[in-house]
């Protein structure tokens, strides 16, 4: 019977090209029923789902990793060999240092980078909600955030790193000769497009627009930066206007398709657009990279501007490393002593029976009239004899070699001097 075990599954910017990390990703809306359908139709104990523009990662407990994997592939209407050669399967020890390592931003894009943690802390909310995350994955994701604390804390390893919204006011600055001229929509409501919109605005660009499926939170966000806020919808009316325009939604289809922005182009009398689309799956269509006078960038395009510096951070990555190592040891110690958990609980189940039975005793007795003195002494000699009973008729039935043993092991459990 093959025993069950910590394992992670997925794919990531380092494995696979955004054009297949958008077929495996997981939409929010629809998180707890995948967790749910996991869990319930296939040998999966424990299971949460990550699921970000670099990764898609499933973590569960479960003794078939097999086919929890043909389980991904079947949600998303995949044949495994599809996804095979860019998946990663990662069993026990190999599966809790990936999860300090990511949750330490040393598997990221952006080296040492932080939005990481929290969409991790959200997948693990979802999976709580959603009742698939047990004591395994629990404990996991704890030690996790630990981890990655004592990393931020102790190491430099966030220092000097560029994150996906600097690089696209990096590479907005190669476009235009000054972005204080330009202007800007946000396409999305969303922790990527706040942390854009801080670094645009820090440029002072002509003009701010947010969209968003919800105006209430459009206006919320443009309100912080003294912009203007549409909806979805409004797009074809305003984009003409924009020469950049950066998004992240949850849209599981294309915001942005070739045949809006050949209009937009038109009437911008082809000037030029800068465009960056951070959504998985992409909410702008792949085609539009092909129209003159549009620049696009995908997460993908940005990986090169945002690993400068890797250099300078060797040091603090070496140091990270060495306290995730540590960290996997004392965590897989920790595995290992949960499968001496039925043993200990049998142990004291059966002290307590005995504790019970002789205290039961007593108070009869007590109720007798009996001399309380005289019955609290016949209780402690009574328990202490069904207590020692087990292991000295152990030695007095061992042989000659297995008495050696035994002494020795009750010389440990007991803390017994030395006997000559």
């Amino acid at each position: 019977m093959t025993s069950t075990q910590l394992f992670v599954f997925g794919i990531n910017h380092q494995t696979a090209p955004v054009t297949i990390r958008e077929r495996v990703a997981f939409h929010a809306e629809s998180l707890r029923q995948a967790l749910h359908d996991l869990t319930t139709q296939r040998p999966v104990r424990e299971a949460a789902i990550l699921s970000t523009c670099n990764r898609t990662e499933i973590y569960c407990h479960t003794s078939e990793p097999a086919t929890a994997i043909e389980w991904m592939a079947q949600y998303h209407h995949l044949k495994h060999p599809e996804i095979a050669p860019y998946l990663y399967q990662l069993p026990q020890e190999q599966a809790v240092k990936h999860a300090f390592r990511v949750a330490s931003g040393l598997d990221s894009m952006v080296l040492g980078e932080t939005q990481i943690l929290g969409q991790i802390k959200q997948a693990v909310r979802a999976a709580e909600e959603a009742g698939t995350l047990g004591m395994h994955l629990h404990k996991l994701f704890q030690r996790t955030f630990s981890v990655a604390k004592a990393v931020r804390s102790s190491t430099d390893i966030g220092a000097s790193s560029v994150s996906m919204a600097a690089a696209a006011v990096r590479l907005a600055g190669r476009i235009f000769p000054s972005i204080a001229e330009q202007n800007v929509l946000f396409i999305g409501a969303g922790e990527m497009i706040e942390l854009c919109a801080t670094h645009f605005a820090a440029q002072n660009p002509r003009r701010i627009t947010v969209a968003n499926r919800t105006l209430e939170r459009a206006r919320q966000l443009a309100a912080r930066f003294n912009g203007n806020a549409v909806t979805l919808n409004e797009l074809p009316d305003v984009l003409a206007d924009q020469d950049i325009v950066i998004t992240s939604t949850a849209s599981p289809l294309p915001i942005l398709g070739k045949g809006l922005m050949e209009r937009a182009i038109r009437a911008r009398r082809h000037r030029p657009v800068f465009m960056v689309d951070l959504a998985v799956p992409r909410d702008i269509e792949a085609e539009v990279a092909d129209l003159d006078d549009v620049f696009l960038y995908s997460v993908d395009d940005l990986a090169h501007v945002v690993r400068e510096g890797l250099d300078n951070r060797q040091t603090a990555v070496a140091q990270a490393e060495a306290i995730i190592d540590s960290s996997v040891v004392n965590f897989m110690e920790w595995m290992a002593s949960r499968h001496f958990v039925p043993t200990i609980r049998a142990l004291r189940d059966q002290a307590e029976r005995q504790r019970r039975h002789e205290v039961e005793r007593a108070l009869k007795l007590l109720a007798k009239g009996e001399d309380p003195q005289q019955v609290v002494e016949a209780l402690s000699h009574a328990l202490t004899n069904k207590l020692l009973h087990a292991p000295t008729d152990a030695i007095n039935r061992a042989t000659a070699e297995e008495r050696t043993v035994l002494v020795d092991t009750i010389n440990r459990l007991y803390s017994l001097p030395p006997q000559e």
